[in-house]
């Protein structure tokens, strides 16, 4: 259904730092800029992209908007959630932990606010 997820943001620099750690926390590897500068993260089929908003204007988060990424294991969303604090993200909601429908979760914000979160599948 989905091509891809686009972000945007106002510090590409800062939005790679954070990226690049969060994503390689999850075996995944760093960015490429495209010929546009856009940030282009591909892994197992899907593509994330971060870019300025090409109308000018400032960035801005999406009130309500989250943004799930799979990950393998309870380890690999700790490290995942531990790599995005460490490189300007912010922890929201919950501490990582497993869900009562036994999914492990754990929430961050990136350096711009977009809400993010990893998640293994239910055991």
């Amino acid at each position: 259904m989905f091509t891809h997820i686009m972000l945007g943001s106002n510090d590409l620099d800062r939005s790679k730092a954070f990226y690049d750690a969060t994503f390689t926390a999850l075996g995944g590897k760093p960015g490429e800029r495209d010929e546009r500068g856009r940030l282009i993260y591909n892994h197992d089929g899907g593509r994330l992209m971060i870019t300025r908003p090409i109308n000018g204007l400032p960035a801005t988060a999406a009130n309500g908007g989250t943004i799930g990424i799979a990950a393998l294991s309870p380890d690999h969303v700790r490290a995942w959630h531990e790599a995005g604090i460490a490189n300007g993200g912010s922890s929201v909601e919950t501490p990582p932990c497993e869900r009562p429908n036994g999914v492990f979760v754990a929430y961050l914000r990136d350096p711009d606010g977009n809400k993010l979160t990893a998640r293994t599948e239910a055991r």
